[in-house]
């Protein structure tokens, strides 16, 4: 069962293939921005993914962060979330990331609770329409 207060952290060691200059959201050797916000909704996911019924999972559908300091390949990087408030099917999240020196980002993140097979269907109908089938 969800509840309000759950928290998860989960840590990565920044590779190359997490760098700006590799992701191609800038040209320093750095973790990249989108990466980190990534890292952020993984971490939120697995939290809750144990507690969902069968037949339903979660999609981001909100990320806000204040990327505040790099982080160079090489050290690790932590994402600390919190179930911060639940809404119907919204769930808030409250996420912090640090890495082995320095607190390097803090925001928000909302996931939203849908049926799997109700969304696989809508996916597979929009590449009927668009003939990628």
């Amino acid at each position: 069962m969800l509840m309000e207060g759950e928290a998860n952290e989960m840590t990565w060691l920044v590779e190359q293939e997490h760098l700006a200059s590799s992701f191609g959201s800038g040209l320093a050797d750095v973790l990249a921005t989108p990466v980190l916000a990534g890292f952020c909704e993984e971490c939120c996911r697995k939290m809750i993914d144990p507690d969902l019924p069968e037949g339903k999972q979660t999609v981001g559908t909100e990320i806000h962060i204040r990327h505040l300091a790099a982080t160079p390949q090489g050290v690790k990087v932590t994402v600390h979330a919190v179930l911060r408030r639940i809404d119907g099917l919204s769930l808030h999240f409250d996420i912090a990331t640090s890495d082995e020196v320095e607190k390097v980002a803090q925001g928000t993140h909302t996931r939203f609770i849908i049926d799997t097979d109700r969304f696989s269907h809508r996916i597979d109908k929009k590449r009927e329409e668009l003939g990628l089938t």
